[in-house]
C-alpha cells in the first residue's frame, strides 16, 4: 500500500506509521529499546564528566569563531545575566588573547559548528533529537 503525500510525493505506508513499530513489539523489546536509549545518554553524561576531570574544566570543549585570525574574547558567567564587560577594565569591550590564562589542548576545525547550529536553530536541534531517540526506540536487532 502507498499512500499519497502533501506534494504529491509517495511514501510507503510503514514510513507514514511510526508508532505500528512500537504497538507490534512485545514488551521485553520496548524495554530493551528504552534501555539501550538510556545507556546512550548515560555514556554520552559519562564521556562529558570524564573530559571535565581530565581538562579540570567545567567546559572541556568550547567552540571559538575566528573571523580573520584577530581573536577577541567576550565572556559571561554562567549564572549572569549580562556579560562581564563590567569587570574589564574601563573602555576594554573585549579581552585578547594575552588577558586569557589557559591553553587549548586541541583544535578541531568545523566541528564546533554542529554546535553553533544546534544553539542557532533551537527547533532544528529538538527535531534531530527526537530522530534519534526514535531511531534507538525503533530499531531491532537482528
Amino acid at each position: 500500500m502507498v499512500r499519497a503525500g502533501a506534494v504529491g510525493t509517495h511514501l510507503p505506508a510503514s514510513s507514514l506509521d511510526i508508532f505500528g513499530d512500537l504497538r507490534k513489539m512485545n514488551k521485553r523489546q520496548l524495554y530493551y529499546q528504552v534501555l539501550n536509549f538510556a545507556m546512550i545518554v548515560s555514556s554520552a553524561l559519562m564521556i562529558w564528566k570524564g573530559l571535565i576531570v581530565l581538562t579540570g574544566s567545567e567546559s572541556p570543549i568550547v567552540v571559538v569563531l575566528r573571523d580573520n585570525g584577530d581573536i577577541k574574547f567576550l565572556t559571561k558567567g554562567d549564572n549572569n545575566e549580562v556579560d562581564d564587560r563590567g569587570l574589564y577594565k574601563e573602555g576594554q569591550n573585549w579581552l585578547e588573547k594575552k588577558d586569557v590564562v589557559g591553553r587549548a589542548r586541541g583544535f578541531l576545525p568545523y566541528v564546533g559548528m554542529v554546535t553553533i547550529i544546534m544553539n542557532d536553530y533551537p527547533k532544528f536541534k529538538y527535531a534531530l533529537l527526537a530522530v534519534m531517540g526514535a531511531y534507538v526506540l525503533l530499531k531491532r536487532e537482528s
